[in-house]
């Protein structure tokens, strides 16, 4: 499975941002961001750097594969994973 850096991470979290902004008083994420957000967060606390796309949850794999069919070719930088 390819790895994905926790840039990579924060960078579909930013996406899904964009697409779906946050709302009601709390600003919840939209559902994508915040499955993506939980694996970030996981990420921070044990100072990984980067996940296999197979240690992911459903719905962030999930996430993550939108993110990607989304992306793809749209950017030379675009994410290292696919």
């Amino acid at each position: 499975m390819p790895t994905i850096t926790i840039t990579d991470i924060e960078a579909a979290i930013n996406f899904w941002r964009q697409r779906s902004p946050s709302v009601g008083d709390e600003m919840r994420l939209c559902a994508p961001a915040g499955d993506l957000a939980r694996c970030y967060a996981l990420m921070i606390v044990n100072g990984w750097e980067a996940v296999s796309a197979d240690q992911l949850e459903p719905a962030a794999h999930q996430a993550w594969q939108g993110y990607l069919s989304a992306t793809q070719g749209k950017s030379k930088d675009g994410p290292a994973a696919g």
